[in-house]
């Protein structure tokens, strides 16, 4: 059974900081690409930025220029390190690997539960 968990998130000022961590644990054979997408009340859930395997990154124009995504490989964690952030980044964030969770078994998405991340101004 795979499990992604979520931490980091809070309540901070606009213009604050925050960094996300997602740990993905149980049977992992292989993990492509990791990402942090992001829900805010009443929108649908929106991509914020995607790492591969290979450590290429993408990042949606809104969040382009003050988040930084990373990953550990190691520890099978994937990072979204959030600077300068503003109300409007208000949401619940959640992280999606894509992954296979033996060698016989099809690539598929797999998502955490999601931490709330609530910016003040």
């Amino acid at each position: 059974q795979v499990q992604l968990v979520e931490s980091g998130g809070g309540l901070v000022q606009a213009g604050g900081s925050l960094r996300l961590s997602c740990a993905a644990s149980g049977s992992i054979f292989s993990i492509d690409t990791m990402a942090w997408y992001r829900q805010a009340p009443g929108k649908q859930r929106e991509l914020g930025a995607r790492i591969t395997s290979g450590d290429r990154t993408d990042y949606a124009d809104s969040v382009k220029g003050r988040c930084t995504i990373s990953r550990d490989n190691a520890k099978n964690t994937v990072y979204l390190q959030m600077d300068s952030l503003k109300p409007e980044d208000t949401a619940v964030y959640y992280c999606m690997a894509n992954l296979k969770p033996t060698y016989w078994s099809r690539w598929d998405n797999y998502w955490g539960q999601g931490t709330q991340v609530t910016v003040s101004s």
